[in-house]
């Protein structure tokens, strides 16, 4: 038969743009579908404008300190209005990139929505587009929990739209997207309380790095409500009445649900052709990303695997490379890096504590506690936190974890050690960078007892 395309894509986004530009470099003809804009939600919706919301409230930090330098800055305040303004356009500038890439790498853009037909065919509004292989990249989507008033809440992508502050907000949930935007609005201004069911905040993070990040978070003025979910919410004047399982209420101008994501599948016509999922919707893939019908691959969060948008584009293109160039590539995702951009700053790589104790490993484990530099002038009490976990013996080091002043960018090359099998001598043969404190990672030496 002969098909359209050799690979059809649906959805635009970080997995689906960099899988379908890959394909297209080695020959065959690829097509991409979207429905919204390109870009997908890394781009468009999460990781980059909530990073750009993130710097901008970040000056709030430095404004804060720099009495302590020597500075006096009166009258500074933040308009909120226009830092929207800003990433709005910048939005707009990082979408007209991915369109620029995908024309010049050659890929068909297809606007509208796609459903899959039979195993070779997607119908996208009247028009039927034939392909010999599909792969389906199209992510996850916010989810609301089920209770009486949840059409009143917002989720992460109109938080990061609002184009007014509310004085109070209410945030249910305790994981990634719950505490980074609790950083945010507590930063830009806002009241915030984080009701969560949970005793601490970022289940499945190593314990002491949840410990560490929940009384950080309480020292920075958020109230932590732990222990608790919301029962319901109603309208009260322009306000939003928060009622919790506990009994209390609390009123506030806006209230967000960041109490998880589902793979976007609704829809998809998986179920015409066959292809598996699972509880919560997520197509099921092998250790080569192909599901249960032959010719169709899925990538990214629309798997629930590691929703991360690296993991996303790395599996992408790895299907790119497997199918188009010869070089058969399977993402192993056992150790990768992932940050928090709380405040302060989360980064971790390889296996929590618990984690290892799970797998069997005996350990040693090397922490460490201490004010950054920065902040024994400007008088900021918070403290960085950080971690080794290393299996004992072997002495390689398993996990490392940060909570800190860019906790991010030292973890990712704290990532290549770990990928490469580095153990706790070579760390300690490593010479430090001073004064920094990454140094802190090659300097550990007393073993926690």
């Amino acid at each position: 038969m002969a098909y359209e395309f050799d690979l059809l894509t649906i959805g635009a986004g970080s997995g689906g743009v960099a899988g379908s530009r890959r394909a297209a470099a080695y020959g065959p003809r690829v097509g991409i579908i979207e429905e919204a804009r390109i870009g997908g939600t890394c781009v468009l919706r999460g990781c980059v404008p909530k990073k750009l919301l993130i710097y901008g409230v970040d000056i709030a930090d430095t404004l804060a300190d720099a009495a302590g330098f020597g500075w006096s800055i009166d009258g500074a305040s933040l308009d909120w209005r226009k830092l929207i303004a800003a990433k709005d356009n910048e939005l707009d500038r990082l979408h007209g990139i991915y369109v620029s890439m995908l024309d010049k790498a050659g890929v068909a853009r297809i606007e509208g929505r796609g459903v899959l037909v039979d195993p070779h065919t997607v119908q996208v509004g009247d028009r039927r587009v034939t392909a010999e292989r599909i792969l389906i990249a199209t992510g996850g989507w916010p989810t609301v929990p089920d209770i009486p008033g949840k059409e009143l809440m917002i989720t992460s992508n109109e938080a990061l739209d609002l184009k007014n502050l509310p004085e109070r907000i209410v945030i249910y949930g305790a994981g990634y997207i719950a505490v980074e935007f609790a950083g945010i609005f507590r930063a830009a201004g806002c009241t915030v309380d984080l009701v969560f069911r949970g005793d601490q905040v970022l289940r499945g993070f190593d314990g002491e790095v949840r410990a560490h990040l929940t009384d950080s978070l309480a020292a920075r003025g958020i109230n932590l409500l732990p222990g608790r979910t919301i029962a319901s919410v109603a309208e009260e004047g322009a306000a939003r009445r928060v009622t919790l399982s506990d009994g209390s209420v609390i009123l506030a101008g806006q209230v967000m649900a960041a109490t998880g994501r589902a793979p976007n599948t609704k829809g998809l016509g998986l179920e015409a052709v066959g292809v598996q999922t699972g509880a919560q919707g997520e197509i099921i893939v092998d250790n080569w990303s192909r599901t249960s019908v032959p010719s169709i691959y899925a990538v990214g969060d629309v798997t629930n695997r590691f929703n991360l948008t690296p993991v996303a584009i790395a599996e992408a293109r790895a299907v790119a490379e497997t199918l188009y160039n010869q070089n058969p590539m399977s993402v192993f995702e056992n150790i990768v890096p992932t940050a928090v951009f709380s405040r302060p700053e989360v980064g971790t790589v390889g296996l929590s504590e618990e984690a290892a104790l799970a797998a069997s490993h005996t350990l040693d484990i090397y922490t460490t506690r201490f004010r950054p530099m920065k902040n024994t002038i400007s008088g900021r009490a918070e403290r960085t936190f950080m971690k080794l976990v290393v299996d004992q013996p072997s002495q390689r080091v398993l996990g490392a974890h940060m909570v800190g002043p860019d906790a991010a960018e030292i973890v990712q090359g704290l990532a290549v050690a770990l990928t490469c099998g580095a153990t706790k001598q070579q760390f300690d043969r490593t010479i430090g960078l001073h004064p920094s404190a990454a140094e802190e990672f090659v300097t550990l030496r007393d073993k926690r007892t």
